[in-house]
């Protein structure tokens, strides 16, 4: 990724986080793993980290600790009432950015116009 696929994804990865943990509960390296796993190949670990002890101060997730077999217990974040509530406000923006975003592109890409 790039330096603008970069800045474009601060200001999604809240959402998309919590769309990974909609799916289900997971510890912050396993979040990163899933992100990685999908495609997010330059996300740090130490990003993921910052951002799951803000959403859990902004009250989105719930946190339970969970036994590790190495080292202290995990914290296990689930999403919660509010989270899935923000999550689908974030869902509503994307929906609207994308398509005002694909009409630019459309609208103004000579390529696609036959230029």
């Amino acid at each position: 990724m790039g330096k603008q696929m970069t800045e474009m994804l601060k200001g999604t990865l809240e959402g998309i986080v919590l769309a990974t943990l909609a799916a289900r509960p997971a510890y912050g390296y396993e979040i990163t793993a899933r992100l990685r796993d999908q495609g997010f190949s330059d996300i740090v670990e130490g990003t993921v980290y910052a951002l799951l002890v803000r959403i859990e101060q902004r009250g989105l997730v719930d946190v339970a600790k969970v036994p590790s077999e190495k080292g202290p217990p995990r914290k296990v974040y689930s999403l919660n009432a509010s989270g899935s509530g923000y999550l689908d406000e974030f869902w509503t923006s994307w929906s609207f950015l994308a398509e005002r975003i694909e009409q630019l592109h459309h609208t103004n890409n000579p390529q696609e116009k036959g230029e």
